[in-house]
């Protein structure tokens, strides 16, 4: 500490005597009414994160430290709260409405509403005495009541024992796998038997152990499913085996722990609550712990919580000072925290510590999370409070909701169809047999295929023989046709599909086209279920900050005192020159252009007028923020690291006007004015939330003046900003000019303000922030009450512009995904005006396009802005489009415009467009987080679907986080549409987790975007590829795979059908049981997977130079109900022809069963093989070798198979191949069966060619230019 004078902590005020009137706030705020209400704790929970927009990237919802107090020379008494009124959030000016909070936004409250008041705890003692001593302010009965009520934990410090004896706290062992080796049997099958087609498989396996229904062995009919529930085994056992290598890993690892009043090493799953604990340098924590000393004197501690959030940004934390000096080797150690329960929250903590005889307030910036890593600091020490699976990490370890493909659900419906085909075709080979059985059931014992007793001489003689009456017989016969015909339902596809998005997805990853060099990212797959997905989509919902801009901010205008500042570039190079030969001594990672102009009037002599509003100005830049300067090795370079781009480009900017932020600790921060040190006590700071909109600090100078500087965003700063003086007034007007002409360049804008606190507004707002701090429960909602005694009645100082670039590709990116169809929304938590010149600048807006603009403030206005829109542009109603839609008309054509006025607030209003309405003008929807509150609250949501999918655009403006997930599931849940959503922040987590389809952007503000994605990369226009290219790739394969599976199985299943009508109906099969095994599994898998990796019908350039081909995929045509019953018709031909075509030529010959079955084999290996053949698109040798080589494999089975003297079919392949007519029947059976299908193609693509149909062949005669002219000189003839 660089000054004489002890920093108190908040919760030790210095003695204190307040008047009695001093409990009244009208010296606080004139205006205020005092009749604000709290928001629930759940509420404000979920609103903690803010969209977007300037103030929330900026003021992270992250405390920095508690309030120090300074000693003061005089004694009051504390407060009477008796005589405190309730009061507001924030000052209101006259006349203007009540506020309440709902989401993230603030909005007017309706006179019925019932919340509740808040009422701050009563002091209940009186503070005075010596000099010495520090005095506790003790909360009221209302809080032990609170304690107990909400069954808080209590934290013995280093007393393990007793801490945990009469509670039952997890250990510190981690446990992330799923099975232990006597589990993993039984629940593996449980999990794997959640899929329905396997219990079917399994219903027919043991239907065949019954000795009436034994069709196939026994062993055989076993196979298929062991070997799916086998493969899937050992790929969950090998992930389980990693799973438990790694936690064995992580709970042998050793950490220091105090030991009989010393530190020795102690394995992490041995530490248990209540113990002390020390780290060092770089290491991990093992546990969730609260600080309470570090190496640095007053108690700072530096984090990386990589590991947790993603977050790379170095992350300040604080010991209280109470324990900050305490020694803790060698001394005994009393002490009781009483905290909240284990929870997820990772951006919260409440808490409260009784140590040597204090009780202070803990909070989110005084505990470190197990996972977090420390640095820049070279030990800390705390005592653990969670462990284990209590940490906030493993709390949070939680995988992202599973996805479902769209075409798998799809694929269900086909798998129902053919479950009808299998019922059928069972119940007419039963009925069959009940016929045949009553035609025939007096000759029955004379029958090769049936007898009724035993012919053989014994003690069976003339006893029944495996025979349960004509019923029974036809009830067993339809038991026997379901094992029969049980690959009509393919078991295989699950595996086929599951290997080919493997591949698929390992080709996306090695995609170099989507490989981020900046950041040195490739694209990953976080989901391998949703694959063909992207092929499908029809809706993006896109963020804007750090999705489609850089997310690096930049420092370019800013309003000081009514001047605008920063207009033009062209005095770069002379501002460095000027800062190099001047006072400037710090050199910034970067440099930063500053305005002459500005800098003059920094360094004028006299401190007055605009002078000194100019140096507040810049000191509010350098001092309210959580930024940490890093000094470099030769003192004089220094970068910023803090959770915000915009707070690092803000301090940056002071930087560079000569007000330098080098040093900060927990009690104090130490600023350089152009080569003057000024150190300044940090007596509070209230931080960003999504409530106030804005962020404040209370410093005090070294004259023992006392300010609060804050910024925020424009919406909340005026209604806490003075303008008593006609000087004041003008600033006020001045500086919302200047805000609209920064927001209309796509600035990102904040309002700075400052005031001077009387030593009365002090000790009246450190009493109220002591008891808002201190207690457990409703604490955020407090605190914001407790900011709003010093929030009000501020000086405006000026505003920041701060320029977020577009990303390299944007525009270009969002005109092809237009030109494929897709519709892009950009949901943001900015200002109108910078989300309108944002979509302008990256062509999500043209000029050509009519602007609808929504900002209601209530129900009834956002109702009449909705219809009204609806009737002037005579956008239709769900049934009529319906109703339109088999006609083909376009629902997009034929609107006009409608003049929408935006809503009245203080800030001047965007220019609205008076022209006439226009015919066939594509229209943009803008509407803000205000009027979403009603509309998506209320009974409006048809409403704005109806108008919303009108437009061509839709950009929402100053948006919640759960907002952004109310407008994804206004379209998920109103249309069969596909829909993505991709950002980059926490704040867009909801968003991501509720569309088909999240992309995470790997940027700017951590990985937990990333982490709860279905696919990740760098940057926002590798979407284009990943959708145009990948997209319709996966899709077209997919989509071809699953008909193809259901055609290779069913002509199968088909053929055998037709042979069981032959023998009197009887389920016997000249196919071997291996035969019918392998069919499925070896025969014909490998080129099913091969050709779902490898095919693309067209190349990447064609894809992504005509964005139109995508459409294929919104038209459903690779995967449709017509396809299939066209496929269903074309096996159902291909199986006549297999059957009936070796049939008539060998049936004058003398040829056996099992040779039949045997040609049968090898005909339909051959035939669909062939069928895959003539649909492949792009042959490279491993097709090839897949195609032509599971022919050969099937030969080679045949042979080794039917080499077994023990099998009936023994040496029937050798015999068959002798024979010139076996080859030409196998050629014929090819030819008839497949020239149908042959004539249909050809038919098809001459007449009715499809855009990829037209495609291809433009690509063909590219490749080959001599085919080209040849075909022009035919056309020209």
């Amino acid at each position: 500490m660089t000054s004489g004078l002890p920093l108190l902590s908040s919760s030790d005020p210095p003695p204190l005597k307040l008047n009695k009137s001093a409990g009244s706030f009208g010296c606080l705020c004139r205006d205020a009414s005092f009749t604000s209400s709290t928001l629930d704790d759940k509420q404000s929970n979920l609103t903690s994160e803010e969209g977007d927009s300037s103030p929330s990237d900026i003021f992270p919802d992250k405390p920095l430290a508690q309030a120090y107090r300074p000693a003061l020379k005089k004694q009051f008494y504390s407060a009477d709260l008796r005589y405190h009124q309730r009061f507001p959030l924030e000052c209101p000016t006259p006349g203007r409405k009540r506020q309440v909070a709902w989401g993230s936004m603030d909005l007017p409250r309706s006179n019925n509403s019932s919340f509740s008041p808040f009422e701050i705890s009563r002091a209940s003692s009186v503070g005075q005495n010596k000099k010495s001593e520090r005095v506790r302010h003790k909360s009221s009965q209302f809080e032990e009541n609170l304690f107990q009520e909400e069954n808080p934990r209590l934290i013995y410090i280093d007393d393990p024992r007793k801490t945990n004896e009469n509670y039952e706290f997890s250990d510190n062992e981690i446990r992330t796998s799923r099975y232990t080796i006597i589990t993993f049997l039984p629940k593996n099958l449980f999990i794997q038997f959640h899929r329905v087609a396997y219990l079917y498989f399994l219903a027919i396996a043991a239907l065949n152990q019954l000795p009436p229904l034994a069709v196939f062995g026994r062993t055989v009919s076993l196979f298929p499913l062991l070997f799916v529930l086998s493969v899937t085994a050992v790929k969950d056992g090998y992930e389980d085996w990693r799973r438990h290598r790694s936690d064995r890993k992580e709970n042998n690892r050793e950490a220091l722990v105090r030991q009989g009043g010393q530190f020795h090493l102690k394995r992490w799953k041995n530490i248990q609550a209540g113990e002390v604990v020390k780290i060092c340098s770089d290491e991990t924590l093992p546990c969730d712990m609260v600080l309470l000393r570090t190496s640095d004197p007053s108690g700072l501690a530096y984090i990386q919580t990589m590991n947790l959030d993603g977050e790379s940004n170095l992350k300040t934390r604080y010991a209280r000072q109470e324990t900050a000096s305490d020694e803790f080797e060698g001394c005994a150690i009393s002490g009781v925290i009483t905290c909240e329960q284990p929870n997820r929250n990772i951006y919260e903590f409440t808490a409260n510590m009784d140590f040597n005889g204090h009780k202070f307030s803990l909070s989110q910036s005084n505990i470190v999370l197990r996972g977090c890593q420390l640095k820049n600091t070279e030990w800390v020490i705390g005592v653990v409070v969670y462990t284990g699976q209590e940490t906030k990490a493993m709390l949070n370890s939680a995988a992202s909701p599973s996805k479902r493909s769209k075409l798998e659900s799809y694929m269900n419906r086909e798998t129902m169809w053919l479950s009808i085909f299998l019922f059928i075709m069972c119940v007419v080979v039963a009925l069959g047999m009940g016929l045949w059985l009553v035609r025939h059931k007096y000759q029955l014992d004379t029958l090769p295929f049936y007898r009724k007793r035993y012919f053989t001489v014994g003690k069976k003689e003339g006893k029944t023989y495996k025979y349960y009456g004509i019923p029974m017989e036809t009830f067993f016969s339809f038991l026997s046709s379901i094992i029969v015909f049980q690959i009509m339902i393919p078991i295989s596809l699950y595996i086929t599909m599951e290997l080919v998005r493997i591949g698929q997805s390992y080709f996306m990853i090695g995609d170099n086209h989507m490989y981020d060099s900046s950041s040195g990212s490739r694209f990953q797959c976080r989901s391998l279920n949703i694959n063909e997905d992207l092929g499908q989509i029809r809706y993006i919902f896109s963020d804007k900050t750090g999705t489609l801009t850089e997310n690096k901010m930049e420092f370019r205008k800013a309003s000081v005192c009514g001047k605008s500042y920063g207009s033009s570039l062209p005095w770069l190079e002379t501002s460095i020159t000027e800062r190099s030969t001047g006072t400037q001594r710090w050199k910034l990672k970067s440099e930063i252009a500053v305005d002459p102009e500005l800098m003059k009037l920094l360094h004028k002599e006299v401190i007055e007028g605009e002078r000194l509003c100019a140096h507040e100005f810049f000191l509010t830049l350098a001092a309210c923020n959580t930024v940490i300067p890093i000094l470099q090795d030769d003192t004089v370079s220094i970068d910023y690291q803090g959770e915000s781009p915009d707070e690092q480009a803000l301090v940056a900017a002071a930087s560079a006007y000569g007000y330098t932020l080098f040093e900060r600790t927990s009690g104090h921060i130490v600023v350089d004015v152009n080569g003057e040190t000024l150190r300044l006590d940090v007596l509070g700071l209230h931080e960003f939330d999504s409530v106030r909109k804005r962020m404040s600090v209370v410093i005090r100078f070294p004259n023992n003046a006392v300010k609060v500087l804050v910024k925020g965003a424009d919406t909340s700063m005026f209604s806490v900003i003075s303008k008593d003086t006609e000087r004041g007034d003008h600033i006020w007007e001045e500086t919302q000019k200047h805000l609209v002409e920064y927001s209309s360049e796509g600035l990102r804008t904040l309002v700075v303000a400052a005031r001077d606190l009387t030593v009365a507004e002090l000790e009246l707002w450190q009493i109220r922030y002591e008891d808002a701090s201190t207690s457990l429960t409703d604490r955020a909602a407090k605190l914001r009450q407790t900011a709003a005694l010093i929030e009000c009645n501020l000086n405006l100082l000026g505003a920041t512009a701060i320029e977020d670039k577009l990303q390299d590709g944007v525009p270009e990116t969002i005109e092809s995904l237009r030109q494929a169809g897709i519709k892009v929304w950009v949901l943001t938590g900015d200002k109108q005006e910078t989300a309108i010149s944002i979509g302008l600048s990256c062509k999500l807006l043209t000029t050509d396009m009519q602007q609808i603009i929504i900002n209601g403030n209530s129900e009834i206005e956002c109702r009449n802005l909705l219809v009204g829109a609806k009737n002037k542009y005579l956008v239709k109603s769900l049934s009529r489009r319906n109703e339109d839609f088999g006609r083909g008309n376009n629902s997009e054509n034929g609107y006009h415009e409608v003049s929408l006025r935006t809503k009245s607030s203080q800030m001047p209003q965007w220019t609205v467009f008076k022209e006439e309405a226009k015919p066939n003008v594509p229209l943009a929807l803008i509407i803000d987080g205000n009027s979403l509150v009603y509309i998506l609250e209320k009974d409006l949501e048809l409403e704005l679907f109806e108008l919303a999918t009108s437009c061509s655009v839709v950009l929402c403006c100053r948006v919640a986080p759960l907002q952004k997930a109310g407008i994804v599931d206004l379209i998920k849940s109103r249309t069969d549409d596909m829909t993505l959503a991709i950002g980059d922040g926490a704040n867009d987590v909801s968003m991501i987790q509720m569309a088909d389809v999240g992309v995470g952007i790997c940027g700017q503000e951590g990985r937990q975007a990333v982490m709860a994605s279905d696919f990740a990369m760098g940057q926002f226009r590798f979407l284009k590829r990943l959708l145009l290219v990948h997209g319709h790739w996966n899709y077209q394969r997919i989509g071809y795979l699953v008909l193809y599976n259901f055609y290779r199985n069913a002509v199968f299943v088909l053929m055998l059908f037709w042979y069981i009508l032959y023998t009197a109906f009887s389920t016997t099969s000249a196919l071997t049981d291996w035969s019918s095994v392998f069919y499925s599994v070896i025969y014909t898998s490998v080129p099913t997977v091969i050709v779902g990796i490898w095919d693309k019908d067209l190349s990447d350039k064609t894809l992504l130079r005509y964005p139109k081909l995508y459409g294929a995929g919104h038209r459903h045509e690779a995967y449709n109900l017509r396809l299939f019953w066209i496929t269903m018709i074309d096996t159902l031909w291909q199986s006549l022809v297999l059957f009936y075509i070796p049939l008539f030529i060998y049936s004058e010959s003398s040829i056996d069963i099992w040779s039949m079955g045997s040609l049968w084999t090898i005909s339909v290996v051959v035939l669909v093989n062939i069928h895959l053949a003539m649909d492949v698109q792009r042959w490279v040798s491993i097709t090839h070798i897949a195609v032509w080589g599971s022919i050969v494999i099937t030969y080679a089975c045949m042979v080794v198979l039917d080499s077994i003297p023990v099998f009936p079919n023994y040496w029937t392949i050798f015999r068959l191949a002798k024979s010139p007519s076996y080859w030409l029947t196998i050629l014929l059976i090819i030819v008839v069966a497949l020239l149908p299908r042959f004539l249909f193609k050809v038919v098809r693509q001459a007449f009715w060619p499809s855009d990829i149909q037209v495609a291809r062949e433009a690509e063909i005669l590219k490749k080959f230019p001599d085919r080209m002219v040849s075909k022009e000189n035919q056309t020209s003839t």
